[in-house]
């Protein structure tokens, strides 16, 4: 549209991109800054529940990301000997909040997302500054510094050096670190430990057939997951204290720790090489913002409410983030105290369950855990309907519009 307002994105992950395609697709001008060279994440994979796939048919990538990915639900929880605590099913989620659960690579839904931009508005290699948030009288501005190479055919790839943009809205969508927002709110704690680290493989695992799952330990846990490219994806948590590391590597850790498990978890084991294991100790944001914006910049995903992966939310909820933050963004006054309204008390209500529920998976007190595979098997054999209640309220959320409601002029005049 002509005269469309101007967005600065500063992160290029999955909430970053995600509010970059949403709001283009309300006719904003969009330049996402990320600070890495490149737009690949490491080797992960991501698991989507309804509640995202509606907001990513916003955007009009569900259905493809849907052929991509690999159905969750046909599996269930283990104990390390290999017993079933309890069995899922995939059509009992689709049937109860109207889509599966699914599960692909992170670069996958990242080159998705990226493609839905035009050429030349993403920058790579340049680490963004709020240094003015702006206000309902003037724009919010931002400091670039720009390390990669320039492209001579790209004007959207300066040479190396400094730059000052200035935008109606600016997006914080950099991370659990995230310098927007330590400059939002400078009073602040920022993250904290929660407890446990985690380890992530995705790889080929030749001759494997098994069924999705995960397996609680005590004080451990392993998932294995079937993807639909043919890898797998893994993970493994384990209490312990932050900032720890293996003496050797980290393949030697999982194998000192998980070696004995069920199988697959062996055979997984045997087919990674120390370089496919990825270690990070795992934080939140413990205390709750007081907002997810000021000024002319919200903020978004991990940058917001970061939250642990037991529930399988964070990225879903910054792909949230970013379908009701085009919407609000788009109204007449561009009201980002309606974004914070709408999203403040969801994603700080969803990040305290997923604390909750990583006591009980991690439970490491031997009658915790005798407690918690009792109980678990219990509700089993009362049907998987109990164990999606967990989710009723998450997954079954949609979206304030609908993919292809854009109005003429909604771009234009905003006053935050």
């Amino acid at each position: 549209m002509a005269g469309s307002a101007r967005a600065v994105v500063i992160g290029g992950g999955i909430g970053g991109l995600a509010a970059a395609a949403a709001l283009h697709g309300r006719g904003w001008e969009v330049t996402v800054l990320e600070r890495a060279r490149s737009l690949a994440p490491v080797g992960a994979g991501i698991s989507l529940a309804p509640n995202a796939l509606r907001a990513l048919d916003v955007l009009g990538i569900g259905d493809e990301i849907r052929a991509l990915a690999a159905w969750q639900g046909d599996g269930g929880l283990r104990t390390p000997s290999g017993r079933w605590l309890s069995r899922s099913s995939a059509e009992a989620a689709t049937a109860r909040f109207g889509d599966p659960m699914v599960l692909l690579p992170r670069a996958t839904l990242v080159d998705r997302l990226a493609a839905l931009l035009p050429p030349g508005s993403i920058r790579t290699g340049t680490t963004a500054t709020v240094v003015d948030p702006g206000d309902r009288t003037r724009s919010a501005r931002v400091r670039t510094d720009t390390t990669a190479p320039a492209d001579p055919g790209d004007p959207a790839h300066p040479a190396t050096g400094h730059e000052e943009l200035e935008a109606e809205l600016v997006v914080g969508a950099d991370g659990i670190n995230s310098r927007v927002r330590a400059a939002l709110f400078p009073g602040h704690p920022g993250p904290v430990y929660s407890g446990f680290t985690t380890w992530r493989l995705l790889i080929p695992v030749p001759g494997a057939a098994f069924a999705s799952h995960e397996t609680w330990g005590r004080g451990h846990l392993w998932g294995t997951h079937p993807l639909k490219d043919g890898r797998v994806y893994a993970y493994a948590a384990a209490v312990t204290p932050a900032g720890g590391r293996a003496p050797d590597d980290e393949l030697a850790e999982l194998l000192r720790r998980y070696g004995g498990w069920h199988h697959p978890v062996p055979a997984v084991l045997a087919a990674a090489r120390p370089e496919d294991v990825l270690r990070h100790d795992v934080r939140h944001v413990a205390t709750p913002l007081p907002a997810y914006h000021s000024g002319r910049v919200a903020l978004l995903g991990d940058a917001a409410h970061a939250m642990p992966p037991t529930l399988g939310q964070g990225g879903n909820q910054a792909v949230e983030d970013a379908v009701v933050l085009a919407h609000h963004a788009a109204a007449p006054a561009g009201d980002l105290a309606a974004y914070t309204a709408a999203r403040l008390p969801r994603t700080t209500a969803i990040a305290r369950q997923a604390v909750r529920i990583a006591r009980v998976n991690l439970a490491s007190g031997r009658a915790a855990v005798a407690v918690r595979d009792t109980a678990t098997a219990a509700l089993s054999r009362l049907g998987p309907a109990l164990f999606l209640r967990g989710f009723d309220g998450i997954a079954d959320w949609r979206p304030p519009y609908a993919a292809g409601d854009v109005h003429a002029g909604e771009c234009q005049g905003r006053d935050t």
